[in-house]
């Protein structure tokens, strides 16, 4: 099949820019180095996720609540999540129905592990079409540092870091989706994002992005309709779906609202859409950090506005932990940007067509593919400097340290005391206690004001700092009241505390 015109220049670019730097058609040998970074990234991923839970630094919230989510479509049920209240039903939550994609595997394994594998799993695939497109296009050396770019950035190592989430599940779609992009492979990068709209419901916003991309690309039918679909899937889920089995609003609509400090009225409103959007500071060290392991190269990819719903929604909200680079909610950007960072690389500079290279003839091609490959060379020393100085400072340089590899001796006492509890009973536990107990029994965080009320057992740590949701004060008063309706002491050591409820109040 024959290219269209326009694209032949770009394709005869890519292939002089391969040839140039020595990128051959090796596609055997590009999918071994590729697999070979997956699995290193995945050995390192599921390390860190599983000693934390081995560790029992996991928590209720989050990775307790898609445990029980996977657990209830293992046994064939809508998911319901009593971490967030008795009967409560997890798709009037958020809309991620591809969840129900672990349930065979979470049956046959009834375990957090199988949570935390697959993430690491998912997170770990999506370096496959990035390091393939750069050695393709770039070389060996260049797709190697891309790769591990990617694979140790910043969003990834907060994500694996803090539990389990379904984000998990768009990184490779991500990846996938806008390598075919960037390949002109129109068909296929909308086939790897239409899926993003069974993982999120925000997600129908960045789906809208890349059929916009698309129709940009040439594919003008193709991308309007993966935007129709994507702002549709977007509007259905926020306003049908979600509500329907909320039975209300979607809730997290009133996360949008204005920061504390916003000026009131019309004013209010434009400093929020404009000026707002980088204030406070938090906002912009997390667009400098995004941007710098690509040594800002990135921006000259269009594929970089994929990024704009994710930071919108952020930066709009007024919750400040959606500003930062905490948590998992910069994993989707890293596939993103890196993408975008390969695009940025293999794009012939502006200027070179028509301007004086190209009347200078080959000695002046020569001159600007020798101004090419140092400028791609230094941007790729840029890109390793920054991410081996990021690395100390997030959640993957645990594996350094030696107390990741030691397990204090009071987690062998926790899990003695919890073999008490007998399977299927209803527990209130602290949060990070409520990992431990969610695939055998029917648990709550002890202290949230929505928890199940009178649970048969409780379970607590009473070692300070006892953490969310209530502090050490509050918790030993929520003691004394449930030993005074009805809970006696089954066992006590090392700081834990086992309650059963021996009488109703």
């Amino acid at each position: 099949m024959t290219p269209p015109r326009a694209a032949v220049p770009r394709l005869i670019h890519r292939h002089r820019s391969a040839t140039a730097t020595g990128a051959g058609p090796d596609r055997a040998g590009s999918l071994r180095l590729s697999l070979l970074l997956g699995l290193l990234l995945f050995a390192v991923y599921a390390a860190v996720s599983v000693r934390r839970q081995q560790r029992m630094l996991t928590a209720g919230y989050d990775l307790g609540i898609f445990e029980q989510t996977v657990r209830s479509y293992a046994h064939g049920h809508l998911p319901v999540v009593e971490l967030k209240g008795p009967g409560f039903q997890e798709l009037g939550d958020h809309f991620s129905p591809i969840l129900a994609t672990l349930a065979p595997f979470y049956r046959l394994w009834p375990s957090p592990l199988v949570l935390l594998l697959a993430q690491a799993a998912l997170m770990a695939v999506a370096v496959v079409p990035l390091t393939r497109w750069a050695q393709r296009d770039l070389g060996t050396r260049p797709a190697v540092v891309i790769g591990l770019g990617y694979g140790l950035s910043w969003g990834i190592a907060s994500a694996v870091g803090f539990d389990f989430h379904e984000v998990c599940f768009a990184v490779p779609l991500l990846a996938f989706s806008l390598t075919a992009l960037g390949q002109g492979r129109l068909r296929a990068a909308a086939l790897w994002a239409l899926p993003l709209l069974l993982v999120k419901e925000d997600l129908g916003l960045t789906v809208a992005v890349t059929g916009a991309l698309i129709a940009w690309r040439g594919g003008r039918r193709l991308g309007a309709a993966l935007a129709v679909a994507g702002l549709a899937g977007t509007l259905l889920e926020v306003l049908v779906v979600v509500p329907a089995f909320r039975q209300g609003d979607f809730t997290y609509l009133g996360m949008l609202s204005a920061p504390a400090g916003t000026p009131s009225g019309a004013t209010g409103q434009v400093y929020r859409y404009t000026l707002g959007l980088f204030a406070p500071g938090d906002k912009v060290l997390t667009l400098i950090l995004l941007l710098a392991p690509t040594a800002f190269l990135a921006v000259r990819s269009p594929l970089l506005w994929a990024v704009v719903p994710t930071l919108g929604w952020r930066f709009t909200s007024g919750n400040p932990l959606f500003w930062g680079t905490g948590f998992h909610y910069s994993a989707v950007l890293m596939p993103i940007v890196f993408a975008a960072y390969v695009d940025a690389l293999t794009r012939r500079p502006a200027g070179t067509r028509n301007g004086r290279d190209q009347r200078d003839g080959s000695d002046g091609r020569d001159r600007q593919g020798t101004r090419d490959r140092r400028a791609r060379r230094y941007s790729l020393i840029v890109t390793a400097l920054v991410s081996a100085l990021l690395l100390p400072l997030f959640p993957l340089f645990q594996l350094a340290r030696p107390g990741t590899w030691r397990t204090a001796p009071r987690v062998a006492t926790a899990h003695r005391i919890m073999h008490l509890i007998p399977d299927g009973a209803t527990v209130g536990a602290s949060n990070r206690l409520a990992p431990q107990l969610a695939n055998r029994t029917t648990v709550s965080v002890f202290g949230f004001s929505g928890s199940r009320p009178d649970p048969q057992w409780l379970m607590l740590d009473t070692v300070p700092p006892t953490g969310w949701p209530i502090g050490e004060a509050d918790q030993a008063r929520l003691i004394e009241e449930a030993r005074t309706h009805g809970y006696g002491i089954t066992a006590r050591a090392a700081g834990y505390l086992l309650l059963h409820r021996t009488a109703h109040p």
